[in-house]
């Protein structure tokens, strides 16, 4: 008996022991526990201590959304924050919501705002891996941060995170969070939004989208500008491949739904961009005038412009394809162009061989010397102050002081009348001229046509030795294809208000000012027609009325060809950057072939005309060949009949001696010649049409 006592003491004792034991170790757990809650207690307290005030950033702010228009009044470009239209989750096709959850919140439904197993799930596909693969961020958690927070990747700001991702579990209902989400979340291209991106992508409301189409905007929100269908087109393709197979093992489709929706879809109606993106070298000239036209936009802008798709695709194509065709052979890595119409609406800029690999824009923002295209400027000086394009110069080495010009090839012709001296591009004449008018009145003559660029008063400049922005040359050749008015290129013609219409600016449809006399153009003209037909242009030749001029600058680091007929004024250049020479490139070369290729294009753009039509106080371009060879009353009157029945002509000559303001002029009768010779003398001692 009192064995058995002693035994059941001691297991009473032991027992007490444990019950001691468990009694403490809870105790302490329980502590700890009150501790743990009152430290993560504290550490939320810490972290809620600097949360957002809520509905002051839960504010959607972005960038004013600028939208150009084309002259068919379709989109060509979005800038700024797009924001479509806020649309419930049951306004969204299925597929779509699907794509979404199935790749970024499987679980959307089951959690509270933090998905544990989807953390976990992450973390071990990370290590699998090695890598970040997977983000373990629940789109609850997506739009709290979308809402109230920075990108800031810091464990305060997961935490805050997940707090305020809890609080709009509490707050909201599900569809209302996963609707708020789509409505707000990133889609590259400026695209805020499921509807924004819709637009931008396939052009159609979000409503419309099929089940290839949903799989790839799901696709973006992993990488909007990786994944982007415009940008990297092989890259989103296979995307979205990831998101249907994701699809599929969720069991939203089947495998059979992707083959049948690729069949239909297939090509997929993605707005395609111009060759390398081109059109945002238009664009981008757009946006750059928009804070001297309405100041800094403050709110979405619409804005119409004059371009034109199909002449900036063949205009961008020809420019790629001649320097990825002749480019190495020459020497030659850039190419730009502008196109646009006599009243100075542009229609297409190509900034270079590719936007893509460089922004930098030729045509606004790089000062080329335009060599012999800029001789126009220097003949119509001299016909401003009497001459006429009859008048003789005798062609032959000149010097002033240390200066030396030369013709190509080191050949001169003796005397020259002025309409061969361009036809040839003469250096000699042309410095010549020059010496004989003056630097400044050409610098005058180039100001009233349009040049802001810094001139030198010197001789070398009527041979192009400044560099001038080919738009200024454009706006030359347009006030000279206008017979004198002074056009300027542009390209925006409205912008508009979004909001409630309200136009901030209309291009004026004003008839420009006359500045340049309209009798000294035409003959000008006639003079740079005969470049086309029988001189250094004769490569740009359309086959129709054209003019226009050649250049190439000092050791043939630039090439031009600039131009005109009734409907269109387009000039071409090619060089190099770095201002290393070419090849021997001329503007007779590639520059006169591709001015050829876009004209000809140009000429077969099915878009009708709708620019204003606007002339000068000489009429259109009646051939001053028919006028001059006209034998009615008028042609007696002033160069008379001579005794063979054919009509007199007094020709101009000036001979010099080569000698600075050395010469005589001298007054000969000349036989009128056909006029399909080349050399052709004609009675120019009236102002024409004057």
């Amino acid at each position: 008996m009192t064995k058995n006592k002693k035994t059941k003491k001691k297991s009473s004792k032991k027992t007490n022991d444990k019950r001691s034991f468990f009694r403490s170790l809870f105790k302490f757990v329980f502590v700890l526990g009150l501790w743990c809650v009152l430290v993560v207690g504290l550490i939320l307290a810490w972290y809620a201590r600097d949360l957002p005030e809520l509905m002051r950033n839960a504010q959607f702010e972005r960038r004013p959304a600028i939208t150009i228009m084309g002259n068919d009044n379709k989109i060509i470009a979005r800038y700024g924050d797009h924001k479509g239209e806020n649309l419930s989750v049951k306004d969204l096709p299925e597929d779509l919501v699907h794509a979404v959850l199935a790749t970024e919140d499987r679980r959307f439904y089951y959690h509270f705002g933090v998905d544990p197993l989807g953390i976990l799930r992450a973390a071990y596909v990370n290590y699998k891996y090695d890598g970040a693969l997977q983000g373990g961020s629940t789109i609850t958690q997506q739009l709290a941060k979308n809402l109230f927070l920075t990108a800031d990747k810091t464990i305060g700001r997961k935490i805050q995170e997940a707090m305020l991702a809890i609080w709009l579990e509490m707050k909201l209902s599900k569809d209302e969070i996963l609707s708020a989400y789509l409505n707000r979340v990133y889609l590259g291209g400026g695209a805020f939004g499921i509807d924004a991106a819709s637009y931008v992508y396939f052009d159609k409301p979000a409503s419309e989208l099929t089940l290839e189409e949903s799989a790839t905007i799901a696709g973006l929100l992993k990488a909007p500008s990786r994944y982007s269908p415009l940008a990297n087109p092989e890259a989103s393709e296979k995307r979205t491949r990831v998101v249907l197979n994701a699809m599929v093992e969720e069991g939203y489709i089947e495998e059979s739904d992707i083959k049948k929706d690729v069949a239909l879809s297939t090509p997929t109606p993605m707005k395609k961009p111009h060759p390398a993106n081109s059109q945002r070298y238009y664009t981008d000239w757009i946006i750059e005038q928009l804070d001297d036209l309405v100041g800094v936009p403050q709110s979405d802008l619409i804005i119409e412009t004059t371009f034109d798709a199909e002449i900036q695709r063949d205009t961008a194509e020809t420019i790629s394809r001649t320097v990825m065709a002749e480019g190495e052979a020459n020497d030659v890595s850039q190419g730009a162009a502008i196109v646009m119409r006599p009243d100075g609406s542009v229609l297409a800029i190509v900034g270079g061989k590719d936007y893509g690999s460089s922004q930098f824009n030729r045509v606004t923002q790089a000062y080329r010397s335009p060599g012999s295209s800029f001789k126009p400027i220097v003949y119509l000086t001299a016909l401003r102050q009497g001459w006429r394009m009859s008048s003789i110069v005798v062609d032959e080495p000149r010097s002033y002081g240390d200066y030396r010009p030369k013709n190509y090839g080191n050949k001169y012709y003796g005397p020259v009348s002025l309409y061969e001296a361009l036809t040839l591009s003469l250096n000699t004449v042309a410095v010549y001229i020059a010496n004989q008018v003056g630097p400044k009145n050409i610098i005058e003559t180039a100001r009233l046509l349009g040049i802001t660029a810094p001139l030198d008063p010197y001789l070398s400049t009527a041979l192009g030795s400044n560099g001038i922005p080919m738009i200024q040359m454009a706006s030359v050749y347009a006030s000279l294809a206008t017979n004198g008015l002074a056009v300027q290129p542009y390209g925006i013609k409205k912008i508009t208000s979004k909001k409630d219409g309200t136009v901030l600016y209309e291009h004026p449809t004003d008839t420009p000012p006359q500045v340049l006399p309209g009798y000294a153009i035409s003959q000008l003209k006639e003079m740079m027609h005969s470049v086309v037909i029988n001189g250094t242009g004769r490569g740009a030749n359309p086959g129709v009325w054209a003019a226009g001029k050649t250049g190439t600058s000092q050791e043939y680091r630039d090439a031009w060809f600039n131009g005109f007929t009734e409907d269109y004024i387009a000039l071409v250049w090619y060089g190099n950057d770095n201002n290393t020479p070419t090849k021997r490139v001329t503007g007779g070369s590639l520059p006169a072939r591709s001015w050829k290729a876009i004209i000809q294009a140009a000429m077969n753009d099915p878009t009708p005309s709708s620019y204003k039509e606007i002339s000068g106080k000489v009429g259109g371009f009646q051939s001053l060949l028919t006028r001059l060879f006209s034998f009615g009353d008028e042609g007696a009157q002033e160069g008379g009949i001579d005794e063979n029945g054919d009509r007199r002509s007094t020709r101009r000559i000036i001979y010099s001696t080569g000698e600075q303001n050395n010469s005589t002029v001298r007054e000969q009768p000349q036989q009128r010649r056909a006029p399909g010779q080349y050399r052709p003398v004609w009675e120019e001692e009236r102002d024409i049409n004057k």
